[in-house]
Parts: structure tokens; sequence; C-alpha cells
């Protein structure tokens, strides 16, 4: 991907998002573009307009952090958008962003033991592992059993963002499809802001545009966010309908890895429903292993 043509398209699409009104200023006739202009930005910033037209062009490179404070306040960007902004600027001035090193391997590592042994630990809970290119690369027992759409069987690594957009059963699974189709393209294009050199996710971006217009839509309108925590409705084959809440914790040993849990309410139809599955879970490795 090309920082330039990233800084500006994100630049314009966040310029064209706050209307003048939200940023306190006279709305005034004859207004031809949507959003604030580029003068209104620039003042607001407290820059130049020739210097904030340099950097919605995309020449963002050696820009200050103070610059890049004051451009985030003019237009309004959350926590998400506003570090997104500074990955890109870390690579354009070619700094690696996160204290990542740049990958050239797709292929995701084996989980450690220690890993595995900490998930088998989880026993109430869905956890899984996901890399930075949203590929599962461990679950517990329990995660195994909810995922299974997404898990499906041996010999492929499963992908939230291809199940997403390229497997009809996302649709079941996920009531309210297109809120986590827009989750997902804006957490994948957060990770590529951090490491646009990382090959795994040039591919899975290159993958879905080609094979999803939905996934395209959405790329283009440049939205980023990190997952955090949150609620979800799940619709699971097995349980039916469940509601969870989840927790995304950095796992510092490998980074761009990332826990995410989710847990029910206790005492909730959701719990009820967890526990039924995971009772399922064991009979059917039972039933396996017989």
């Amino acid at each position: 991907m090309d920082n330039r043509s990233e800084v500006r398209e994100f630049l314009m699409t966040r310029r064209a998002r706050v209307s003048p009104d939200a940023a306190g200023i006279p709305a005034g006739p004859n207004r031809r573009v949507e959003g604030l202009r580029r003068s209104e930005v620039a003042a607001l910033a407290g820059v130049s307009v020739e210097y904030y037209s340099k950097l919605e062009r995309g020449s963002i490179a050696g820009a200050s952090a103070a610059v890049l404070d004051a451009v985030s306040r003019a237009l309004q960007l959350s926590d998400a958008e506003h570090s997104h902004l500074l990955d890109l600027a870390r690579n354009a001035d070619g700094i690696p962003s996160s204290g990542r090193n740049r990958r050239r391997s797709s292929k995701p590592a084996s989980p450690r033991n220690s890993l595995e042994w900490a998930l088998a630990s989880i026993t109430d809970s869905v956890a899984v592992v996901r890399d930075q290119r949203q590929n599962i690369v461990a679950f517990n027992t329990l995660g195994k059993a909810f995922y299974s759409p997404l898990i499906g069987d041996a010999g492929r690594v499963p992908n939230f963002a291809r199940f997403q957009f390229l497997d009809p059963a996302a649709h079941d699974f996920y009531p309210d499809w297109d809120l986590f189709a827009d989750m997902c393209v804006a957490v994948v294009r957060a990770e590529a802001g951090r490491d646009p050199h990382d090959r795994g996710i040039q591919d899975l971006v290159g993958e879905l545009s080609t094979r999803s217009e939905v996934f395209c839509t959405l790329w283009a309108a440049h939205n980023v966010r990190t997952h955090g925590s949150g609620q979800k409705r799940f619709h699971h084959p097995v349980v039916g309908e469940v509601t969870l809440v989840y927790e995304e914790l950095a796992i510092t040993a490998e980074p761009g890895h990332v826990l995410l849990i989710y847990s029910a309410e206790p005492g909730s139809p959701s719990a009820e429903r967890l526990r039924l599955l995971a009772s399922w879970a064991v009979e059917s490795a039972a039933q396996t292993a017989s």
C-alpha cells in the first residue's frame, strides 16, 4: 500500500466528515465541499493553508507530533484514528510502528505450549488468539466449539475477515452482519497502517478486494478502530442466539497477537447456553476420541 495515497485518502475522508457546525464555524452560503475546507482545517490546527494542503497531498514525512495532534483535534479524530495517523506518519519517516519488526512471512506461527496451557485454563469463557492478519492461531475448548462455523475442519487457517466476507455461513452466525463487517474492515485498516509491509495483510486485502464488493466499499471509507471491549450478538448453530461481552488483551510476547475473551453475564440465558455448548464440546470430543 502506498503511504502517500493512504495519508491523502485518510485526511480527505476525515475532513469531509466534519461539518462546519460541529467545528463551530459559520457555514456561510455557496459551500462547494462536503465537510470542512482545507483552509478551515488549517485555521483550526494553527498551521498555514499551504502546509496543511501539503499534508493532505500525502507529504506527511517530518511532521511533528504537535502538528499531528493539532490536525487530529481539528478533524475530531477518535483515539483509534489519531493512532492511525501517527502510524502513517511513522511509516512515512521509515520508523517501524508499535515496536514491530517488518514481517515477510504470511504463515502463522505455532502457539507456544505456555499459551495453550493458559488458554486451556479458561473454561467458562470463549478464548481465542488472533494475529494481526485476522488468523485464529490458538483457542480453548469452548473457543473451538463456539467458532466451529469459522474454524471448520483441520487443514486450513481460520481467518475472521475471510469468514466474514467470503463464507455465506457468516450471515447466520452474525445477526448484525453489517455492523461486524464494518468493524472487521476498520480493524484490518488499523493493522495495515501499523505495518504496511506485512505481506500477510497485503495478501488478505488484495484477496478480499477482488472477491467482495462490500469489502471494497468499506475499505474505501478509510475507517479505523481498535477492538478493545464491547458486546456482540451471535447465532450459534448448536445453542442458538447468545449475547456476549468481550475483552481484547495484547500478548506482549507476540507483537500483533491479541487474546479475545468472550463471556456471558452471570445468570443470563446466554450464560446457560454457553454452559450447554461447553457440555456439547466435551461430549463431541469424547465421541471423536472413542
